[in-house]
């Protein structure tokens, strides 16, 4: 389920940014607008990043090897951040770049009103974007709040897609007003301002992105949802006496358990071993994610 969500809204953003970028490029060169041409330049590194995405979802899913036994599934981490690298990069420096540049030529800007028209369908077609990852979001978080969803998910790839779909549709509101401003009060600087102001809030988004991002590329632990459904089954099986520990870490889409119980004391070897068996069965059948193991029997944390 995560998977393909994930993959359908990276489809909507990824036609939705390519269809957008070509348009805004082609009115940057016909107006001259800076802001517009920082838009465009933000929409075909947004198109980029889904392409990076997609790279990372396909090698995320390769199977376990003997250097990998655990998979490739942070491999997506990877990709994400480095998304983050780019959208720092490609979009936000080089449009503060873009609109220092504007401030210091003071070019004036020709038939902004092509411009205006531009954007104006880009925040449309934009809304539909995040409209799209928003319902695909809907479908994993359920009745959680979307903020702490957002704080506690580790589906990389729908996070990265949301914060971008965020910064472009703030982005090219950025850019409306600007040119509006600068078509209409025929002042070039409001223009080179509205650059400025596009290439800082995509530094911001970045900003964002890495921070969360890295916290998943260290080892972050799963949801609370799953932990505290883990911790249920484990302390529903009668040979359970008390739960010392529970690790559940993220690895991409799957996750790894380690886990540390008391047993009774007067089950026999053969019966500890049938009981934690029956354990790790039912666990797996109830959250299908968790694809390793590991629970030691002990008197003691």
């Amino acid at each position: 389920m995560e998977n393909h969500s994930s993959v359908r809204a990276i489809f909507y953003a990824f036609l939705a940014n390519l269809g957008i970028g070509l348009t805004k490029l082609g009115a940057a060169i016909y107006t001259g607008s800076g802001s517009m041409l920082a838009e465009a330049i933000h929409s075909f590194a947004d198109t980029t990043n889904q392409i990076l995405l997609f790279v990372g979802l396909k090698r995320a899913k390769r199977p376990p090897d003997e250097k990998h036994p655990l998979g490739y599934g942070k491999t997506i981490y990877f990709w994400s951040f480095l998304v983050a690298i780019l959208l720092f990069s490609m979009g936000g420096i080089f449009s503060i770049y873009e609109g220092i540049h504007k401030l210091e030529s003071q070019e004036t800007l020709e038939s902004g009103w092509i411009a205006l028209v531009v954007l104006g369908i880009s925040i449309i077609l934009e809304t539909f974007s995040l409209l799209g990852a928003l319902r695909e979001i809907q479908l994993l978080k359920k009745d959680m709040p979307l903020m702490q969803w957002l704080r506690e998910s580790t589906n990389a790839e729908l996070i990265v897609v949301f914060w971008e779909d965020v910064g472009a549709l703030v982005g090219l509101s950025f850019a409306f007003v600007f040119v509006f401003l600068s078509y209409y009060l025929h002042n070039p600087f409001f223009d080179a301002l509205g650059s400025i102001c596009i290439g800082i809030l995509l530094v911001i988004i970045s900003i964002i992105i890495s921070i969360r991002i890295k916290s998943m590329l260290i080892g972050e632990s799963t949801n609370r949802s799953i932990k505290n459904q883990i911790l249920q089954i484990i302390q529903n099986i009668p040979e359970v006496e008390s739960v010392f520990r529970v690790i559940a870490i993220q690895l991409g889409p799957e996750v790894m358990l380690a886990s540390k119980v008391k047993l009774r004391s007067n089950l026999s070897i053969q019966q500890a071993i049938e009981v934690i068996n029956q354990l790790e069965k039912q666990i797996k059948q109830q959250i299908p994610e968790i694809k390793w193991i590991f629970i030691e029997p002990d008197i003691e944390d």
